[in-house]
């Protein structure tokens, strides 16, 4: 069985490199992957964690902070950011599961904005939110301050106030449209 493997570009860069495996008359697709449907981070995708965190505040996909952070926040939600936050333990296990499971370290191997998210973090330091992360701190640096402060946005741990798609874990600058000032370009 004589088999080719054949590179095809797509487009102008709307694709990345599409991998045919050519087997007699069959074609396998053993690789496809278009840059407008990659996902830059896995998008929340536990029933659970919806209900208990995300009805309080925006589903931080567990991509966005390392397995330490998520231990620390999961063990101390009675004191969740000012506020207590604390669940039944069976619920709180099963959430901590599914957050280390999927934290940036875990998730990085498959998700490219995980893997910046990492690679920017210091080893041993404990980052509690987001908002410290060095990658994340570089990607925001350009946005004047007032534009964070203004009510509809607020902090920039609001993820979904400016990334309109924020819950399908994508996070491109074309999906950027900061309230009372449009769409992001640096």
């Amino acid at each position: 069985m004589k088999r080719f493997l054949l590179l095809l570009a797509i487009g102008l860069g709307y694709a990345e490199p599409v991998f045919i495996e050519v087997a007699q008359n069959d074609l396998q697709f053993s690789m496809f992957e278009s840059k407008n449907s990659r996902r830059e981070i896995a998008p929340v995708d536990n029933t659970l964690y919806k209900k208990e965190c995300a009805s309080c505040h925006f589903g931080y996909q567990p991509g966005l902070l390392p397995a330490q952070s998520w231990t620390y926040i999961m063990q101390n939600l009675e004191k969740h950011y000012g506020v207590d936050a604390s669940i039944d333990e069976q619920d709180r296990v099963a959430i901590t599961e599914y957050v280390l499971a999927n934290s940036s370290e875990k998730a990085a191997a498959m998700y490219r904005r995980s893997a910046k998210l990492t690679s920017s973090m210091q080893p041993g330091v404990l980052y509690l939110s987001i908002t410290e992360i060095p990658y994340h701190i570089k990607k925001h640096r350009k946005i004047d301050k007032h534009l964070i402060a203004q009510k509809e946005v607020g902090s920039l741990a609001r993820c979904a106030a400016c990334h309109t798609s924020a819950d399908d874990g994508v996070y491109r600058k074309r999906y950027v449209k900061i309230p009372n000032y449009g769409a992001w370009r640096d």
